[in-house]
């Protein structure tokens, strides 16, 4: 006899569709995430052939690389705040979009102007797609042991990102075209726009919400007239216009605080930024960045113009210090409870700065195996040290409400840390090539050296002068700086 199945009687599915649709939601948000991270750094193994092939100085091959840090640092918060009141699936969807069209756009680029211009939109959509992938992360997994393995997840894809981006802009560079590099982004894209459309759920921030204008306009034209002063400090930091802009963009930030103080809806709480060892922390961020992204553009240079290597092979040799860093961070994450996040946020600074000197030692004809692999792995260990704390110290005693501006905080400031290093590395490398290029002029490679030796030097100070931020800004008990238990936080490597 033929029954007819009611809704009460209906079987009940087996397998938890909605359980199912979160997990693919991470692999989209955590694809995102990859494509944020790996952009930062696929470009630098490809700069050499984009500058012989578009005729950039060494001043506009500077900026393909700070426009994106730029605007990716400036707009965070703006973008955290566009996810939140807006729609985070929309922002996100959005956001995917632009970073796609930017990255034909600068794949096809026939001047270095419209490359520089390119990299500055990929970096601010880019400033749209990070914050709504993490917001979406944070409101899709609420709670518990499969929170804990969403965000370890999302952590790991950031923390592969970077070396991800040179290996592949290695391969891309020396088997395609370095325009490769920008247009691979299609398919993740594609990739990212498909899934966000299938898996994602919208949500938003509940209430009336209003935007602090004035803090984004003044915030981000502060951050840029601060950057461009120092780029303009190559001919000379006594010139009229380099202190001129340097001088605008104080007198910007300046004004952005004086806003943030009085508006209802501050784009970035100064209570955030007050607090000691998160303001510390912000600080170390910056510090790190300016290490990270200035170093590993000027090894790029190294290894293919002075040692000769080909894109594949200095992607390869760039590797070692990141293997290093995933290769400790088990360990110094068991090492954590025990001992505090202090005594790392010191001797991390201080060992990386000892890696970076060794790099500082190079000559136009020495080898890998002994300039530059033990200064990789020697500042493996050190990022590794302040990789495993900073991140969880940035959000330490932060309010539910402040947690997204604190955390696109700890992001910018790296990025707007590195664009500031690489600002004025590039200055420093100039004056040093400069003086040795005078000295013997048939020597070019000698010239080179002398001024990546400079800039890494340079970036060991500022490695040092972290060490002192943090024995400065780092105080408390261990419980008191450990308010997250069991060291969790997720690895930002680059």
């Amino acid at each position: 006899m033929y029954r007819s199945s009611s809704p009460a009687t209906a079987p009940v599915p087996t397998v938890d569709a909605q359980h199912a649709k979160r997990w693919w939601a991470l692999a989209v948000l955590s694809l995102t995430q990859l494509v944020v991270v790996l952009d930062g750094t696929i470009v630098n193994i490809a700069l050499p052939q984009a500058q012989l092939e578009l005729g950039l100085s060494d001043g506009q091959r500077q900026w393909v690389v700070t426009a994106y840090a730029l605007a990716f640092g400036a707009l965070l918060l703006l973008g955290g705040r566009i996810a939140d009141y807006w729609g985070r699936k929309r922002t996100f969807m959005v956001g995917m979009l632009g970073f796609g069209a930017a990255s034909v756009f600068g794949g096809v680029a026939q001047s270095g102007m419209e490359l520089i211009i390119a990299r500055g939109l990929q970096g601010a959509f880019a400033a749209l797609l990070a914050p709504a992938a993490l917001a979406l992360l944070t409101v899709t997994f609420t709670h518990g042991k499969e929170r804990n393995t969403a965000f370890a997840i999302f952590g790991t894809v950031a923390g592969t990102g970077a070396a991800i981006g040179l290996l592949l802009g290695g391969v891309l560079t020396e088997f395609a075209d370095w325009r490769w590099c920008l247009l691979v982004n299609v398919f993740f894209v594609l990739a990212g726009l498909i899934g966000g459309l299938l898996f994602v759920t919208e949500s938003k921030a509940p209430g009336e919400n209003r935007y602090d204008w004035a803090g984004a306009v003044t915030v981000t034209l502060g951050l840029g007239a601060l950057v461009y002063g120092f780029t303009l400090a190559e001919h000379g930091w006594a010139e009229l216009d380099t202190i001129g802009f340097l001088a605008l963009g104080v007198l910007l930030l300046a004004a952005f605080v004086v806003i943030e103080s009085r508006v209802a809806q501050p784009l970035l709480p100064l209570r955030v930024v007050l607090h000691r060892v998160r303001g510390g922390a912000y600080l170390i961020q910056a510090v790190i960045g300016s290490a990270m992204i200035g170093g590993t553009v000027y090894l790029a240079f190294h290894l293919q113009i002075v040692l000769g290597f080909s894109p594949l092979t200095a992607g390869v040799a760039s590797l070692p210090m990141t293997v290093v860093i995933m290769f400790c961070v088990p360990f110094i994450t068991k090492l954590l409870p025990v001992i505090g996040p202090r005594p790392m946020m010191i001797v991390g600074p201080l060992i990386a700065a000892v890696g970076l000197f060794w790099l500082s030692g190079i000559t136009a004809d020495g080898n890998y195996f002994t300039q530059v692999l033990p200064g990789l792995v020697i500042l493996g260990v050190g990022m590794a040290n302040l990789f495993v704390p900073v991140q969880n110290l940035a959000l330490i005693g932060v309010a539910p409400e402040d947690a997204g501006a604190a955390s696109a905080m700890a992001n910018s400031a790296s990025q707007i840390g590195g664009s500031i290093g690489l600002a004025v590395f590039t200055a420093l490398y100039s004056t040093a090539a400069s003086a040795q290029a005078e000295l013997d002029p048939t020597a070019p490679l000698a010239a080179f050296t002398a001024g990546y030796s400079v800039v890494f030097a340079s970036a060991a100070v500022a490695m040092l002068a972290g060490a002192v931020i943090a024995a400065v800004f780092i105080r408390g008990r261990k419980e008191e700086l450990m308010p997250f238990g069991e060291a969790s936080a997720a690895v930002h490597v680059g």
